[in-house]
């Protein structure tokens, strides 16, 4: 059987290897998906591991994804622009790193919540790896407008700069949250305020009527972010179909075969 992984720490609470084994059934895949927990410190030797088994690719989440560029010897192109790497490909000529997050990201807004980017004005709150890793494939989506909106301005405006030739003249730019103008289209919060439960300092001008408001986090629940947006006539979407869609992405990657996701974020919605 072929082998693949998620590597982790903590890595108990791991959805993927549940939607993996869906994936696998539902292609005629046969492979075999585990969890693994590796050491803080050592993230590179565990991948060797597991290479040494037999492993044919893994995922990689919280907190390895910047450890994951240094272990790739060669990276993609959206891997690169996001300097960091969930996804890792074990072939002959040696181990590529790529990122699935923001294409998983930008399927769910498009593919399942059926809203266009494309020339719509785009607000993302955050700058840090969560945000670097979407800001390439929204782009890709040719938005009328790209802000990012960060507590460290300096952060915001280094990310703006990375890929404002890329977006073209004046569609990417970056401020504080004091400093937004105007109300977007969509707004993902792509910060980690959802963890401790705490919003992110945004005024509820920035939901244009009928926004798409978007947290990266899930849960049973919908986060403070999402219920904010609600209170202010947004459409609420959590991070549990990006979670799907980034993962079929891997698994098209490894497998050549691209899973269809529906009956599958239905099933984990469920179970939430």
């Amino acid at each position: 059987m072929d082998r693949y992984c998620v590597f982790g720490n903590p890595i108990a609470h791991s959805k993927s290897p549940e939607i993996h084994a869906a994936f696998a059934a539902q292609t005629g895949q046969e492979l075999t998906y585990e969890k693994r927990l590796a050491p803080v410190d050592g993230f590179a030797a565990a991948v060797q591991a597991f290479i040494a088994e037999g492993g044919l690719g893994a995922n990689v989440t919280v907190p390895f994804k910047l450890d994951a560029v240094k272990v790739a010897q060669a990276l993609t192109i959206r891997a690169r622009a996001a300097g960091a790497v969930n996804t890792l490909h074990f072939t002959e000529d040696g181990i590529v790193g790529d990122n699935t997050d923001g294409a998983g990201l930008v399927a769910d807004i498009v593919g399942n919540a059926g809203v266009p980017i494309t020339g719509k004005r785009v607000l993302l709150l955050g700058a840090g790896g969560a945000a670097r890793g979407v800001v390439l494939p929204i782009l890709e989506h040719r938005p009328a407008q790209l802000v990012i909106a960060n507590r460290t301005v300096a952060t915001a405006e280094a990310l703006a700069e990375q890929f404002a030739a890329l977006g073209g003249e004046g569609v990417v730019s970056a401020c504080g949250y004091g400093d937004i103008e105007g109300a977007f289209d969509i707004v993902i919060n792509a910060t980690s305020a959802s963890l401790s439960a705490e919003l992110p300092p945004v005024s509820p001008s920035v939901f244009a009527p009928g926004a798409l408001a978007l947290d990266m986090m899930y849960g049973a629940s919908p986060t403070v972010f999402l219920q904010f947006a609600g209170q202010h006539g947004a459409r609420l979407r959590d991070g549990l179909g990006m979670l799907v869609e980034q993962a079929a992405e891997a698994f098209s990657l490894w497998r050549g075969v691209h899973p269809a996701t529906a009956g599958v974020l239905q099933s984990l919605r469920a179970k939430l």
